[in-house]
């Protein structure tokens, strides 16, 4: 009955919430005593992005444009991570897998693999903020069945409609998103997941022949995001309660966000930075999976025989079915 009355004020409603929370503010944790001496902020005039390494690193390229980077300060404020996961690939994985990303790609210029310099490649601790919290939803679905039947004269199909509503709490544990702007998020989320069994309290000795992108996205500015990745995976896990239908639709959803906590980690990444007919091209390897990805460049001349071939194809197979078709009447 609770259910019932339940889904008649979400009914009532007529319309889908957006996940409401309260703020996802992180309060972060100090740096010890003399922690952050030899690190320096290394800046790029160009893209913006901002990097903390040792001080003697001196002039580099920057790892998100290939541009260079200027030493601009002494690493000082900023929020201390609650935890890192250390590199586990070094940079000869990230070649080799660079070189594997070539294999296959058909539309591939033949001569961007011998031509093409590659400007940078550089191991960079990306921010992330973890985010957990208890997700309290009522979720609505329309699902259908349909039962088909015939006799001497004519075939019936009968389609039933049924609204079907589940609602209970889901507990979410460390939510990623990153913290960079200088970073796209397409990119770092196509690397995931990240595993935090090798997850361990954050200390500088880490960074040594790394470097750290100095996050500059707040945790509740990643709200939106987060709440929507949240709320998505919500309306999926209650979906697959709802079994035995010949269609299962998302209808509206009502969610509350509970408990809420934020962390905040270095998660590490291979960033490489290919150059070829004046564009810059990067690429990111999760340096503890080694899952890799990135964008190459298209031989617009082979894309346009693949079109005329596969179209040529089609052309000749309708042809083909057409003369069938004429045949046989």
């Amino acid at each position: 009955m609770q259910a019932l009355i339940a889904m008649d004020a979400a009914l009532a409603a007529d319309q889908q919430s957006e996940a409401s929370s309260s703020a996802w503010g992180y309060g972060g944790g100090g740096w010890s005593e003399g922690e952050q001496s030899g690190l320096a902020v290394f800046s790029c005039n160009s893209c913006g992005g901002e990097i903390v390494g040792d001080e003697t690193l001196g002039a580099s390229s920057c790892p998100f444009c290939g541009n260079p980077v200027v030493m601009t300060s002494r690493f000082a404020g900023s929020l201390r991570p609650d935890m890192i996961i250390p590199f586990k690939l070094d940079k000869e994985s990230a070649l080799k897998a660079l070189q594997n990303h070539y294999v296959g790609k058909k539309l591939l210029p033949a001569v961007f693999k011998e031509s093409n310099h590659l400007d940078e490649i550089k191991g960079v601790y990306v921010p992330f903020w973890l985010y957990d919290a208890d997700a309290d939803a009522g979720i609505e679905y329309r699902a259908t069945t349909v039962r088909s039947w015939s006799d001497r004269k004519y075939n019936y199909t009968e389609t039933s409609v049924f609204r079907i509503y589940r609602e209970g709490v889901i507990g979410f544990d460390k939510v990623p998103a990153d913290g960079s702007r200088a970073i796209d998020d397409t990119l770092m989320e196509s690397i995931e997941p990240f595993s935090l069994n090798d997850a361990v309290p954050f200390s500088t000795v880490y960074l040594a022949g790394y470097v750290a992108n100095k996050y500059d996205v707040s945790s509740d500015e990643n709200s939106t995001r987060v709440n929507e990745r949240i709320k998505n995976s919500t309306i999926s896990a209650f979906q697959d309660t709802v079994t035995g239908y010949a269609s299962v639709t998302h209808q509206t959803t009502n969610l509350r966000l509970l408990n809420n906590i934020v962390h905040y980690a270095l998660f590490p990444v291979w960033l490489l930075s290919t150059s070829w007919e004046g564009k810059n091209y990067i690429f990111a390897m999760n340096g503890q999976t080694g899952k890799f990805v990135g964008d190459l460049p298209l031989d617009k001349r082979a894309a346009r025989l693949n079109f005329l071939k596969v179209f040529g194809i089609i052309a000749a197979s309708l042809i083909i079915l057409s003369q069938v078709i004429i045949s046989l009447i």
